[in-house]
């Protein structure tokens, strides 16, 4: 599995119409996850969120919130942001134009948000242009960094220094509320907010 910690320059560049990072000076980071809401991992995340008043931004699937949304409204009740990852979490390089459209609109059937993420980051142009239209209005965003909790062959320790070594003021970190991450995840999450609380950061909500 080939992927980068760190989202490159030209990256940004090619993509300006998605948001990458928050330019700030100020100690803020913004966390993300997605993939869920899962009844045992969101549980996780935010039980350790509220022990450092650290809101994060979440990346639902369509389909995860329909079958799990106690947990969904527990997410935006705590103060944390809900956003649109679609409904059966697709790869918009596999699947027509028409059915990712069409599966981004039943997620926001479920899920009240401005926000997007593509799954895998994979997305067309033409995708993107159709988002941020009227039938859609949705405000794409991508990351900065991965820590990297979705790749079975790290350790937790691994995703933990993926974080802290590459992570800046306004930078928009990834991680999963998932179950195939929730190993890595359960060393990784309590730590990072831990270090970067001892530092000074605070932690916010992607609000555009």
């Amino acid at each position: 599995m080939f992927y980068l910690v760190k989202t490159p320059f030209l990256l940004k560049k090619l993509y300006p119409e998605c948001i990458w990072e928050i330019e700030t000076s100020q100690k803020i980071l913004y966390l993300t996850f997605d993939d869920g809401p899962h009844p045992e991992v969101t549980h996780f995340v935010l039980a350790e969120l509220k022990k450092y008043n650290a809101p994060a931004t979440f990346f639902c699937i369509g389909d995860n919130v329909k079958k799990h949304f106690e947990i969904y409204k527990k997410v935006i009740e705590l103060g944390h942001k809900p956003a649109n990852h679609t409904f059966h979490h697709l790869n918009g390089w596999k699947v027509n134009d028409a059915a990712y459209l069409k599966d981004i609109s039943m997620a926001a059937s479920v899920i009240n948000s401005n926000l997007f993420r593509p799954p895998y980051g994979r997305i067309s142009r033409f995708q993107l242009k159709a988002l941020k239209g009227a039938g859609f209005n949705l405000t794409t965003i991508m990351w900065s960094l991965l820590s990297g909790d979705f790749d079975e062959k790290l350790s937790g320790e691994n995703c933990y220094l993926n974080v802290v070594n590459n992570a800046k003021p306004g930078s928009i970190i990834v991680f999963h509320d998932s179950l195939k991450a929730f190993t890595r995840l359960k060393y990784a999450l309590p730590r990072v907010l831990e270090y970067f609380s001892l530092k000074g950061f605070q932690f916010k909500t992607i609000g555009v």
